[in-house]
């Protein structure tokens, strides 16, 4: 099961960085729907969560810690790049962050204990970490994917 978990995020890991490939800095870092969220800031958003639920939360903190991260973890700027953050940082930050996730994974049964200090029941287990990381990374490889269509595409006639 934690194989198949595995290879699942790292599926949608490379869905969401193939939707940054191939089109201009201008197109990777506009807001193409309400929220403001771009094609960058999707990739940084889960950079963060690689760092903090497949590392931080398993007690296995990535020595490697993002330019947006803060001291108050709410107060991180992610889902939109800034412009002194390149896309090669970016992109180089969560591929070194889901690389150490990987080990982490790798090393660690699916019942290993867990805390995320942010959630109301801190206690859970790689296990469900890792679901919820598959799952919230082929959301927003869903999201990244409509992004890129949007750009793509000329908008729709109203």
């Amino acid at each position: 099961m934690k194989l198949e978990l595995l290879e699942s995020l790292r599926r949608s890991r490379a869905q969401v960085l193939a939707a940054v490939e191939g089109v201009s800095e201008y197109d990777r870092r506009r807001p193409m729907v309400a929220s403001g969220t771009n094609l960058l800031g999707l990739v940084k958003h889960l950079a963060g969560e690689e760092h903090g639920y497949l590392g931080e939360s398993l007690g296995h903190t990535p020595a490697l810690r993002p330019t947006w991260f803060r001291d108050n973890p709410h107060d991180e700027q992610d889902l939109w790049a800034t412009p002194e953050e390149s896309t090669d940082y970016i992109t180089g930050v969560y591929r070194e962050l889901s690389a150490k996730a990987d080990q982490v994974i790798l090393s660690l049964d699916l019942e290993s204990p867990a805390y995320v200090a942010h959630w109301p029941i801190h206690e859970t287990t790689l296990g469900f970490l890792l679901f919820t990381m598959a799952a919230e990374t082929a959301q927003h490889a869903g999201h990244a994917t409509a992004l890129r269509q949007l750009i793509a595409s000329p908008p729709l006639a109203r």
